[in-house]
């Protein structure tokens, strides 16, 4: 593997391991001071820390801050007391100069045991002839406010990301707001833009994942708001260069992941002037610990934010995470409605017909038009049935051998351009060069495929992505010159299965799944001489069902049902044995005599008696099996785990309370407009994300709209304490 490149060392062949991280130096509109305890001594400077604070830079290295005067000391000592400093405090302090004093805001962290990482902005607008924008606290508060309130209204992500951009674009001034989404593969598109009018638009250009590398893309988590003032500014080294260490082997470079003074690749740099942009600031968006996209806005003169905005960014963008967590599992609540409708009529035709497959690929539109498929097709038992615009017969066997290697135990296998990815089937492209597949049956290839046609893709590129470019010297690659539009015309794919696709197809399965098991438990009771291919079907199902005739002497439990309970089969093989393992056998009981009294279904909850002892909430539905002439042939009992959905209740209880603590404990007249906002924000989140059920990722996400929520109330009290007078 090739050594990763120094910082300034790389070219377009190596930029994804350049070593942005250790830049060894900052930009100039702020200096960057590394304080080591126990002393609080200087031990390393920007070189331009002498210019700012208006005296030799010979003085400052080895000087305690004691002597160096003002109030920073102080202002450390006070953010040390109050935590590890691991993440960025901001800070504000007074410092003396030449010809008085002088006001500065920033930030500080700890790196190593003993060492603080100190970065200061001087305070005076027009810092280095840039421009500021520094919004009174009043107005800036309530600009968050209102955006909050936009935010939390948007029902789609391309809303939202509409509202972003002109909120963003209305309280920092930038020339251009846009957002860029990142797909699977890392490539960006531009989904929402807000411009001068005097500039051309970009919104729906795509960027190739090249243009972010890795390392970048790994630091953009962990410091969400960068600025960048002037492309063209001349960078201010680290005074020594290696940070002074105390063991045998010296010194080392300076980790500055979470710099935000930090000097920017020169290949970033040349990116941004072949495009014409001066000034930037770029915030992530962050879902469930991923880069999901970036709010990124473009100057096209120097332009500097103050710290109050920039933080205000970043605590809108947790308010943004926290909408677009709500939208996409709010679209899972809709996938559940759909596919409740499907399992109905698919039972009904079972009444009626004695065939749930029939019914499934009759009605093409109850199929393929959730899915925007343009056919589909069912592999069961050895059959084949279609709907719509499919392959032919052989093909689709073909096709659903290479699946068949191609998908996972359970998730969906989805694939955009069948041609390319197998070759040998390119000839199922024009009726089926996308494929969405979910298995059906853990002992055969059974699965319901969903196919989409060619389509012709007009894709815009910022530039073509695929020409080498170079700089005047023919020697040497730079990053490419052109940004027009590029457009790239690509053939032998579909339009692409999204994340709600791959939802609904699961949900699909599963309620197909549970139709399989349903109608083989019935034929376990009818149909003696098929006992043995129907118990395989049920026993390998990941449902767990129980099946027991009308007098409870017959009585059979799946596999599924032994993992739920965590017992062996010989502990269950009789009605009595099963009683014994539920905490309230009594009302089982009850619940068996009145299925078979009323004939009638059975919903409820009860909890198993796992080993050693613990109770397990499961759901119980009991379903009698009548024959024709309407005796009571016996009864179908299916389980299914609910601790999950008590975990998601509990988190949403939690929620609940943490929000509740947060309104007590930061909201004051001045600013509860955008608290509140903030509050009921994380409120319309949490509910719509306990109304998309009660699958393993709830608690997660509500858990992840608690922590977003309190970072974006620290956010705000810090908000409030940059505009308040310095004492």
């Amino acid at each position: 593997m090739s050594s990763s490149p120094a910082f300034g060392q790389a070219d377009l062949t190596n930029c994804e391991r350049e070593l942005i991280h250790l830049a060894g130096s900052i930009q100039p509109h702020g200096l960057l001071l590394v304080v080591r305890e126990p002393g609080w001594r200087i031990v390393q400077a920007s070189a331009n820390a002498g210019v700012l604070l208006r005296r030799p830079l010979d003085s400052l290295l080895l000087a305690s801050l004691a002597e160096l005067g003002g109030d920073l000391e102080t202002t450390l000592r006070r953010l040390a007391a109050a935590g590890d400093l691991r993440e960025p405090q901001p800070l504000r302090c007074t410092l003396p100069a030449a010809d008085g004093s002088a006001r500065f805001e920033g930030a500080a962290h700890r790196v190593g045991a003993d060492a603080l990482v100190v970065e200061l902005e001087p305070l005076a607008a027009g810092t280095n002839g840039a421009d500021s924008v520094p919004p009174g606290n009043a107005v800036l508060l309530e600009r968050v406010a209102q955006a909050v309130q936009r935010f939390s209204e948007a029902s789609s992500v391309g809303t939202l990301a509409d509202g972003v951009v002109r909120c963003v674009r209305d309280f920092t001034g930038y020339d251009r707001v846009m957002v860029y989404q990142f797909d699977p593969d890392g490539h960006g598109k531009i989904i929402a833009e807000a411009r001068d009018p005097r500039l051309d638009s970009l919104l729906g250009h795509h960027y190739p994942a090249t243009d972010i590398p890795q390392r970048a893309r790994e630091l953009y988590l962990r410091n969400r708001v960068r600025v960048l003032v002037d492309v063209n500014y001349e960078p201010a080294p680290l005074v020594p260069r290696l940070l002074p260490g105390g063991d045998a082997q010296g010194g080392a470079e300076l980790d500055m992941s979470l710099s935000f003074l930090r000097s920017m690749s020169p290949l970033h740099l040349q990116y941004l002037r072949n495009m014409g942009v001066t000034g930037t600031l770029v915030v992530s968006l962050v879902r469930e610990g991923r880069l999901w996209g970036l709010i990124a806005c473009h100057h096209y003169a120097p332009r500097h934010v103050s710290f109050a905005v920039r933080t205000a960014t970043e605590l809108l963008a947790e308010v943004i995470a926290t909408r677009i967590a709500a939208i996409e599992n709010y679209a899972r609540a809709q996938v559940a409605i759909q596919v409740r409708r499907l399992e109905q009529r698919l039972i009904e035709a079972t009444s009626t017909e004695g065939d749930w497959r029939l019914a499934l690929v009759r009605n093409p539109r109850l199929l393929q038009q959730p899915l925007q498929a343009t056919g589909a097709a069912l592999f069961h038992e050895g059959e084949v049935l279609t709907c719509g615009e499919v392959p032919s017969t052989p093909e689709l066997r073909a096709l659903m051998q290479w699946i068949d290697v191609q998908a996972g135990d359970s998730a969906p296998f989805a694939c955009s351009a069948v041609g390319r990815d197998h070759p040998a089937l390119a000839s199922v492209t024009p009726t089926a060069s996308g494929v969405l597949a979910v298995r059906l049956s853990a002992v055969r290839p059974d699965y319901l495929v969903w196919f989409r046609k060619e389509q012709l893709q007009s894709v815009t590129w910022a530039g073509d992505p695929t020409k080498p470019m170079i700089d005047n010297d023919p020697l040497k690659l730079s990053p490419r010159r052109s940004f027009a539009a590029w457009s790239e015309i690509v053939r032998g794919t579909a339009a692409p299965w999204t994340a709600a696709d791959l939802a609904l197809a699961s949900a699909f399965g599963d309620a197909l799944i549970d139709i399989i098991v349903q109608v083989n438990a019935v034929r376990l009771l009818i149909a003696e001489h098929q006992l043995s291919q129907v118990r395989a079907t049920v026993a390998d199902s990941k449902e767990a069902v129980v099946v027991a005739s009308a007098a409870g002497d017959a009585f059979y439990a799946n596999a599924a049902f032994h993992r739920l309970a965590e017992r062996e089969p010989d502990e269950c093989r009789t009605l009595e044995a099963l009683l014994a393992l539920f905490a309230q056998p009594a009302l089982v009981r009850q619940m068996m005599g009145q299925v078979r009294a009323e004939q009638r279904a059975w919903r409820g909850e009860m909890a198993l008696l796992r080993p050693r002892g613990e109770p397990l909430p499961v759901s119980v539905r009991g379903e009698p099996v009548p024959a024709r002439d309407g005796a009571l042939l016996g009864f179908i009992f299916i389980f299914n785990d609910l601790s999950e959905h008590k975990r998601a209740e509990a988190a949403r209880l939690r929620l609940e309370s943490s929000l509740s603590r947060t309104g007590r404990g930061q909201g004051t007249p001045n600013g509860s407009d955008v608290l509140g906002a903030i509050i009921a924000n994380a409120s319309l989140a949490a509910m719509d994300i306990a109304d998309g059920g009660a699958g393993p990722v709830v608690a997660p996400l509500l858990q992840e709209v608690e922590a977003a929520a309190t970072r974006a109330a620290l956010l705000y009290a810090r908000i409030r304490g940059l505009g308040q007078p310095q004492g």
